[in-house]
């Protein structure tokens, strides 16, 4: 790994490398990106939304070295050329989670019924707007489908989106009950996690990594998805509410 050098008092990097990345992700990559800038010597500059926007915006024709976006965001990338043949990897998996504010009591969701009875007991719920395409809310309003909720809980709902993320709803006290990935929760002060969801309804998000078709420093990018993938990123995964592949 290159080093890196000082002019004039100010930090020369060997390379700089543009990534995208999915909002979720953004609580581990703000403790990864600067231990791989440190031991590389390389610079890496983020950009963050829902996978569905980065997506379009690479599909639009936005250029990226390096991707961290949901499996399936990258699937549908790959198939439209937009990556380097065989950088495609799984990198981290994240559950879909609840939460309350920190020090608050913590409701039972040890079952499908107890789950249900949780949201309807609820006075409030928070989880990411699915009609901006975000994964983790999509796959919930599917679960209050499937519960026969939808409607019960329609009044009572905040959706979230990148700017104001369920986290954040949770800890304004704007709303009781969040829903969301796990990595979204974990990190965040004044958030206290209760648990996945139970038995048959339980989802995790697969967080996945490739290089951009157009980088003008794949070595870089892959090197970066190395690091990310290498044992000392572990704890620093876990502690953010990511299980490694």
């Amino acid at each position: 790994m290159c080093p890196m050098v000082l002019i004039g008092g100010a930090v020369a990097y060997s390379a700089e490398i543009k990534g995208m990345a999915t909002v979720g992700a953004k609580s581990v990559l703000d403790e990864l990106v600067p231990a791989f800038e440190r031991a590389s010597g390389n610079k890496v500059v983020m950009v963050y939304d829902v996978a569905a926007v980065l997506k379009k915006r690479v599909l639009d024709g936005e250029t990226a070295d390096l991707l961290l976006l949901t499996r399936s965001a990258l699937e549908d990338l790959q198939k439209q050329n937009k990556l380097m043949p065989g950088s495609l990897t799984n990198v981290a998996h994240t559950p879909m989670s609840t939460a309350v504010r920190a020090g608050a009591p913590k409701p039972d969701i040890s079952s499908v019924e107890a789950l249900k009875r949780t949201l309807l007991a609820a006075r409030s719920i928070t989880y990411p707007d699915p009609a901006i395409g975000a994964a983790s809310g999509v796959y919930f309003a599917h679960v209050l489908d499937r519960l026969g909720l939808t409607e019960a809980v329609r009044t009572k709902t905040v959706l979230a989106n990148p700017q104001m993320s369920p986290a954040t709803v949770l800890t304004k006290g704007d709303a009781e009950l969040a829903v969301t990935e796990a990595s979204g929760l974990a990190p965040v002060s004044g958030v206290q996690l209760v648990g996945p969801l139970p038995g048959e309804l339980a989802f995790a998000i697969t967080l996945a990594a490739g290089v951009g078709a157009d980088s003008t420093s794949p070595k870089v990018a892959e090197s970066f998805i190395q690091f990310f993938k290498g044992p000392a990123s572990v704890p620093i995964l876990k502690s953010n509410g990511l299980e490694p592949e």
